[in-house]
């Protein structure tokens, strides 16, 4: 006798198979049924309340606030520009070390200490001179650059001779 073509275990398969595909075709059936094709605009309408959570419910028009476009930042807050600084400053040398080539001078205007090096020097310079220079960000700080004598303008004080009083109308 011959033994049949199917045994147990293809026939179970066979049965899983099957109800795997049934079940794919239930759930298909059940998504189209269940889809959003033919949704109104407000059925997938979202709103956002004062408090910025999201709703479905549409914002009450007499808690509306305006804003400014000017207000809103996107990206980087801008640059707003300052009084601009002057370039050439005026200070005196505190100390300078001409054998090795650099020094200090304060700054009138804001009284720090600005360091200088003889390569910067349009003139030599010693202790207590007046100085104009321009500030340069250097590697360990401020940096003197450009560094000059004041020069001393001497303003001659010329002597003004009053004007002759006008003459006086004698009178009758």
């Amino acid at each position: 006798m011959a033994r049949s073509q199917e045994t147990v275990g293809k026939k179970e398969k066979e049965k899983k198979k099957a109800k795997q595909r049934q079940d794919k075709a239930e759930r298909k059936e059940e998504r189209k049924a269940n889809s959003g094709k033919g949704k109104s605009l407000e059925d997938m309408m979202a709103y956002i309340d004062e408090n910025g959570n999201i709703s479905s419910t549409p914002p009450d028009p007499r808690k509306r606030k305006e804003i400014n476009l000017e207000d809103i930042q996107l990206g980087a807050t801008r640059h707003e520009p300052s009084e601009p600084v002057e370039l050439i400053r005026r200070g005196v040398v505190k100390f300078f070390n001409e054998s090795k080539g650099y020094g200090f001078i304060i700054d009138q205007q804001t009284q720090d200490s600005v360091f200088v090096h003889i390569n910067q020097l349009t003139e030599l310079i010693k202790e207590k001179d007046k100085v104009t220079f321009e500030v340069e960000r250097g590697q360990k700080g401020p940096s003197a650059v450009n560094v000059k004598k004041e020069v001393k303008v001497q303003v001659q004080q010329v002597q003004q001779t009053p004007p002759p009083p006008p003459p006086q109308q004698e009178q009758q």
